[in-house]
């Protein structure tokens, strides 16, 4: 009687292994991608935060008569100093935002940590405001991004 033999050809594992391939080659720069829309989004997410924080600050300022060249605002326990009823600094912005634990500023720019130098168009910027001191007109907060205030796509981050 014939012994049957068990097991797997040389042919049908070089099959499997092609395959494999073939499925990696797709799926792998589909991965890539899938990190650059997370990013965008964390940033886009930040970025409506802080538009929202804005206004709100703004319309407190507004109605508590805050709006002069320099004030101080009480918000959710955390103080914000204001020029012209907006925030003063980024990092008031950041606080008002309550984004201060996930993002950094690094000058005007504000990015998510760990992403300060490695994705520098992955970011938005708040513009502060300017006091009108001396004569000198008085200037309101602005937020924006690379793409003139639309939202950050993949490509950017």
């Amino acid at each position: 009687m014939k012994k049957q033999q068990s097991g797997f050809t040389l042919i049908e594992l070089i099959m499997v292994i092609v395959i494999l391939g073939i499925l990696a080659a797709v799926a792998l720069p589909r991965l890539g991608s899938v990190a650059a829309e997370a990013r965008a989004a964390s940033i886009n997410g930040a970025l409506g935060s802080a538009k929202s924080s804005l206004a709100i600050v703004r319309a407190l300022a507004s109605a508590k008569g805050l709006t002069g060249d320099t004030a101080e605002l009480q918000l959710e326990d955390e103080e914000i100093d204001l020029i012209n009823g907006y925030p003063a600094t980024v990092n008031d912005l950041l606080v008002a935002a309550g984004l201060e634990a996930d993002f950094v500023a690094s000058g005007a720019n504000i990015y998510q940590r760990g992403n300060d130098s490695s994705y520098p168009n992955c970011t938005f910027t708040y513009t502060v405001p300017v006091a009108a001191t001396g004569g000198g007109t008085a200037t309101a907060g602005a937020i924006t991004t690379a793409n003139s205030n639309a939202p950050l796509t993949a490509d950017d981050c």
